[in-house]
């Protein structure tokens, strides 16, 4: 790289003289933009606006839309950002990584390319790494925006807010420690997403966006379209969380117990006369003698109305269990476990299981213990949901050591921007140690003798363990200091700002306080204070062991020297260290010991440093490795997520439209039809086409009369005559596809309310994508799981990731057309229960947890059966000749006996009762 540096130049700094030119574009307005009034700095605000909607680029207002948010920034903070502020305020606007050294302003350098974004009314999000800061920058930089006419608001883990100037505050404007909570008005997260700009962590942003995928009603989305980002701390947030999934999860709570009844329940019941099998496409339904038996053993009138769709899912897997499904054939029992059998090698595959409820169908069956699993409803990678942005930026104090990483994966280039003042701190060589009691024995010392000349030291550890450890050392020698381990983030930022003051020891994780400056002499400064603390050489930063990635050592060395201060920075390194320890030091400990250097003695060695700085770059190359596979395997899920949520998306703006998702629905019941009449039709011999098993499969889509029966047997006559095999099979698919439509308009007009009937397909639709896309993502998992075994057998896992990922979504999408195929005549079936169907899913947050530092999920209540209830129907059964109408709205006989399903029905129709007031 030296050598290309040398024959083309650094190609930073040629990036670098780029921006400076734009930066003295936004300095030619600064005289100018001085003398305004306050009033005028909304209406030039209106006036960009215009421009913009008049065929403007951002581009083109960008010099004086970042002048003008730099005066107001020194109007409504005291606050006027400097020359390189400005400069990394720009490469944020490129959709770039702008690395500023700590001190230097990112939060003030952010503002300017937000509000220049923010103009273009599509929304601009900051992001920041937890929920303090994001409400200290709303309050603090609120007061810029505010004056520039720009709303913002802030999303928090349970609750949301918007600036709101109309309380006066007492709080100091030049410092922001305090968080200035009169100025944060509570509002929904919907409101606060519709401001002009929205701060907020990660994990809100990222939750918010599953959550807005699992919706009901388009109403209760709360996000805008994915438009602009500025990710603080971006390399904490990229890669440092990039292996932790975000994930929708909730107990399933369904009771066992109800396994083993259906169980119970389908082994009474016969084929024939009570379900049948197709064992081609894998499927047994119940007749209506079954669905009559089911509801006389359950103690229920309407399957359908009082069990829901969920109850009659269950059955019917059941039965699939009982009647498809073999002992040692399809599956064993293990160790009292079911184990699938691979139906292609024969092979068990322990940790696999069925999905949609069968394994534990097949569980009850086989009266063995039926597992509960925990569902994951919705789940997505920060990597994945941040390059969804239209435009990506980050800003943090180290990124140029990870440059790769961010450009191959997020396609992001690194510009490192020069300091405003020049940088005086002193990075003094490590100190090495034989023993890690040695080298803290050391580091005690040395704080005790920078404390008593008034000197602030901040010791980095790079854990809880250590951090404690050497407080208790500490305490031993009678040294005062303050403890600090990332667990609350708003004491963290009042210690962390206070590190500074003369004589203050903090001993604190090497990522606790970021985003908080620490400033000489205390904050608010104290000028006796900050004289004392610059005499005594600044503040001292003192690292307790080398981290696996250089970067975590930049920033903690980034403590110190800011702003031009003076500072020192140094390394306590023992052979005992886990780096050292891992990495083969036992050369070197050896070493040490045969030329007989003391325990206690350091020494400087470039030999142990080069091994140093090999070790970490070997670990900082095989983490990339890690981050870049799991990136190649989620962007495999993340493709069906695409067209899963895009679907969805479709369902739910369907409400605006006069068709709703009517169309979409009766091209999957075509779909649905004209793939049975295939399968049942393949051969070339017309004599074996399986018209009886194609009028009972299609019975159990919508109702098919015997007439039906009748004309589908003459069309298939006709075959053997004057119509060709293809003819009569095209003729027999548009027949039924005639019936579907036909019956679909009767379902209509059952229903009655057109509205209603379009938000019934739309509830539908949604809740067999919702079910059928939670099992996928359990597929998904399970198969991600035992993937990489395939490498024994000389195969590329990912490359069979990818072969099996795809059948497994391909198959999804058949389901997905069969389940709202079988399931939207039933509605008509169901009008008891529609309201509850109306209810979207309410879905309430339990504070989010890491487990095992994999995944961080919150839970929400699973669906729960509703209760039947009346108010759905418009008019109840009026009473007809020889009938009465009971209280509950049921048709009886007069002499008061039941009216049998398929008996005639009394208002004299000729359909049976069940297809008829039966209903």
């Amino acid at each position: 790289m030296a050598i290309l540096g040398k024959l083309f130049g650094d190609p930073n700094k040629k990036n670098i003289s780029n921006l400076e030119a734009q930066v003295e574009q936004v300095e030619g307005f600064r005289e100018e933009f001085a003398k305004i009034p306050i009033e005028a700095f909304s209406q030039k605000s209106e006036k960009f606006k215009n421009e913009l909607q008049s065929g403007k680029t951002l581009d083109d207002i960008l010099p004086e839309a970042f002048a003008l948010a730099r005066e107001a920034a020194k109007r409504a903070i005291n606050q006027f950002p400097y020359k390189t502020q400005v400069m990394g305020g720009l490469v944020l606007h490129q959709g770039k990584i702008s690395e500023m050294k700590t001190g230097e302003g990112k939060t003030l350098a952010a503002t300017m390319p937000l509000y220049l974004n923010a103009l273009a009314g599509k929304g601009a999000h900051l992001v920041t790494v937890n929920d303090y800061l994001s409400k200290r920058d709303t309050a603090w930089m609120g007061r810029i925006y505010n004056l520039l006419g720009i709303s913002v608001g802030c999303v928090q883990h349970d609750e949301a807010f918007l600036f709101d100037p109309s309380v006066k505050s007492d709080v100091d404007s030049k410092t922001a420690i305090q968080v200035d909570i009169e100025l944060l008005r509570p509002v929904s997260r919907r409101e606060a997403y519709q401001a002009d700009i929205t701060y907020g962590t990660n994990n809100e942003f990222g939750f918010d966006y599953l959550r807005d995928n699992m919706v009901q009603i388009r109403s209760q989305m709360v996000q805008r379209e994915l438009n602009y980002a500025i990710v603080d701390e971006v390399d904490s947030i990229l890669i440092d969380e990039a292996r932790t999934p975000l994930i929708i999860s909730a107990p399933d709570e369904e009771a066992t117990d109800q396994y083993y009844k259906f169980a119970q329940l389908v082994n009474k019941l016969e084929e024939g006369p009570d379900y049948n099998i197709d064992e081609k496409m894998r499927a047994a339904t119940l007749t209506e003698q079954g669905i009559t038996s089911v509801e006389k053993s359950l103690g229920i009138e309407n399957l359908y109305a009082e069990g829901g769709i969920s109850l009659v899912h269950h059955i019917e897997q059941s039965l699939k269990a009982k009647a498809l499904f073999k002992l040692d054939r399809d599956y064993v029992i293990k160790e009292g476990e079911i184990v699938i059998v691979d139906e292609f090698t024969g092979r068990l595959m322990p940790g696999r299981r069925y999905s949609e409820g069968l394994h534990q169908a097949i569980e009850a069956k086989e009266n063995v213990e039926i597992k509960k699993e925990s569902k994951t409803l919705a789940s997505i990678t920060f990597q994945n949901y941040f390059r969804m942005f239209k435009k990506l930026a980050g800003m943090t104090g180290t990124a140029a050591t990870e440059a790769e990483e961010f450009s191959k994966i997020y396609g992001l280039e690194v510009m490192v921007i020069p300091t405003n003042k020049t940088l005086i701190r002193n990075d003094k060589t490590d100190q090495i140690f034989k023993t890690e009691e040695a080298k803290f024995k050391a580091i005690v010392n040395e704080v005790k003798q920078r404390n008593e000349k008034g000197q602030p030291v901040l010791i980095g550890t790079i854990s809880i363990e250590k951090n404690e450890l050497l407080g208790q050392l500490l305490d031993m020698e009678g040294v005062p200091h303050k403890m600090l381990n990332a667990k609350q983030h708003e004491q963290e930022a009042n210690i962390i700002a206070q590190a500074g003051k003369d004589g203050a020891v903090t001993v604190a994780t090497n990522m606790a306080g970021r985003g908080v400056d620490i400033i000489l002499g205390g904050n608010p400064p104290d000028e006796t204070g900050t004289e004392k603390v610059l005499s005594a050489g600044g503040l001292f930063v003192i690292g307790t062991e080398r981290h696996e990635s250089r970067r975590i050592d930049n920033q903690l060395r980034g403590r110190s020297g800011r702003q031009g201060d003076p500072g020192e920075t140094q390394f306590f390194v023992s052979m005992e260290d886990d780096l050292m320890r891992i990495f083969g030091s036992d050369r070197m400990k050896g070493i040490m010991e045969r030329l007989g250097i003391p325990d206690d003695m350091p020494i400087q060695n470039k030999m142990i440093s080069r091994s140093l700085e090999s070790a970490q770059k070997k670990v900082e190359g095989n983490n990339f490795d890690i981050r870049k596979h799991l990136v190649e395997y989620d962007d495999v899920i993340n493709k069906h997520r695409e067209v899963i949520y895009k679907k969805r998306h479709d369902v739910l703006n369907s409400e605006a439209g006069e068709e709703g998702y009517n169309g979409e629905i009766l091209k999957m019941i075509e779909s649905e039809i004209e793939q049975v009449v295939s399968f049942h039709t393949a051969s070339e011999d017309e004599d074996i086409w399986d018209i009886e098993e194609i009028y009972e499969v299609a019975d159990t889509i919508f109702p098919v009369t015997m007439e039906a029966r009748v004309k589908m047997e003459d069309i298939h006559k006709e075959a053997g005559t004057k119509l060709e095999d293809a003819e009569s099979r095209t003729h027999l698919i548009k027949y039924l596809i005639g019936l579907a439509h036909k019956e679909y308009k009767n379902l209509e007009t059952r229903v009655g309310d057109e509205n209603l009937m379009r938000n019934l397909e739309r509830v539908v639709v949604l809740r067999v994508i919702d079910r059928l896309w939670i099992d996928h993502l359990s597929q998904m998992e399970h198969l991600r799981t035992g993937i990489g075994l395939r490498g024994y057998g000389q195969r590329d896992p990912l490359i069979e990731y990818k072969k099996e990922a795809y059948q497994l979504f391909t198959t999804m999408m058949a389901s997905l057309q069969n389940n709202v195929a079988h399931t939207i005549y039933k509605i008509g079936l169901a009008k008891e229960i529609a309201p509850s169907m109306m209810q979207a899913n309410q879905i309430t947050q339990a504070p989010s947890k890491t487990m095992n530092g994999q995944h961080q999920h919150f839970t929400v209540p699973m669906e729960q059966p509703q209760a039947a209830n009346d108010t759905f129907s418009q008019t109840k059964p009026q009473a007809l000749p020889g009938t009465k109408v009971t209280e509950g709205g049921k048709l009886k006989t007069i002499d008061g006996e039941k009216v049998g399903r398929n008996d005639p029905c009394p208002c004299g129709s000729g359909k049976k009762f069940k297809k008829c007031h039966g209903q």
